[in-house]
């Protein structure tokens, strides 16, 4: 049964320290790929994100033990998911807390924000970013990336829940052709994905929750602790399944919930691994990993310079 929609507050660690300025790439025309047929579909209107905070977060497990016959825990989304603000450290993060029972093994996917694509199989459709999307997008005058140079790209992928999904990207159009053959090649890895939609205004400037886990591209807004944009800003750079992947610096963790996944011995779903089909699928068309920086980490994200 789908469980009502939720819009999970991204927060700030879909930008962790991702720094450098290349130059936007270059506007292309509309394309259209993919495996499937039909027209291009319109999207669903989002719902917006709640940041109200709960008053007595709950650290106890939110089902029933399996053999009731209730979802295992993990495998659906508990009902506090996005609402709970955490209080601020004194750098203005999210404060850094124990992963809550609930998200200790997270492997559920959201449902998705836009018409399902067409086929039974990989499918994309990329084209020039309509009005409506760069609306509601971080888009805005000052960006260092024209509107006319970004993208919309809709694709299916693999949930947690084995199911095919159908999930949006905004990416820089130089390299539309590329995020398509990436994810191409993690659809047909199997690779599961929690949800795929574009960042808002709203998302973007919303209060810390720490439990975030949407997989997108471009969001203008400086690097973490710089005064720099970030690969993000640009449409260069994707964060895959944030919250399994987090990014790590010193004593910072973001999202700031995520701590369960920092031991990267383990093997959860969801998680990135050197030479898994993910950093495979990324380094076939030439971008770099986060994980393989030195002085901290960044399991989420890919770009195209590796910063």
């Amino acid at each position: 049964m789908l469980r009502p929609l939720l819009v999970v507050p991204l927060a700030l660690s879909l930008l962790a320290a991702c720094g450098g300025e290349p130059s936007a790439g270059p506007s292309s025309s509309a394309t259209i790929t993919g495996t499937a047929t039909g027209s291009p579909t319109s999207p669903t209107s989002p719902t917006s994100p709640s940041t109200t905070p709960s008053s007595t977060p709950s650290e106890s497990p939110s089902s029933a033990p399996s053999s009731s016959g209730t979802p295992a825990l993990g495998t659906y989304p508990p009902d506090w998911l996005g609402t709970r603000v955490l209080p601020r450290d004194a750098d203005g993060y999210g404060r850094v807390e124990p992963t809550p029972a609930a998200l200790r093994n997270r492997r559920f996917t959201l449902p998705d924000q836009i018409a399902e694509l067409p086929g039974s199989g990989f499918a994309s459709r990329v084209e020039r970013a309509p009005a409506d999307v760069i609306a509601r997008s971080t888009w805005a005058e000052g960006c260092p990336v024209k509107a006319s140079q970004l993208s919309w790209i809709r694709l299916t992928f693999w949930g947690f829940d084995d199911r095919r999904h159908t999930g949006e990207l905004l990416v820089n159009s130089s390299v539309a052709d590329d995020v398509v053959e990436v994810f191409r090649q993690l659809y047909a890895a199997r690779f599961p994905l929690e949800q795929m939609h574009i960042t808002t205004k709203a998302e973007r400037d919303a209060p810390p929750t720490g439990d975030g886990n949407n997989t997108g591209a471009f969001n203008c807004r400086p690097a973490i602790g710089t005064t720099s944009y970030s690969q993000h800003a640009y449409g260069l750079a994707i964060d895959v399944d944030p919250f399994q992947n987090p990014y790590v610096d010193g004593d910072r963790v973001l999202p700031e919930l995520a701590s369960a996944y920092v031991d990267r011995d383990q093997d959860k779903p969801g998680m990135i691994h050197p030479g898994d089909a993910v950093t495979r699928a990324f380094a076939s068309v030439g971008w770099g990993w986060g994980g393989d920086w030195h002085t901290k980490k960044d399991w989420e994200h890919f770009s195209v310079n590796g910063t």
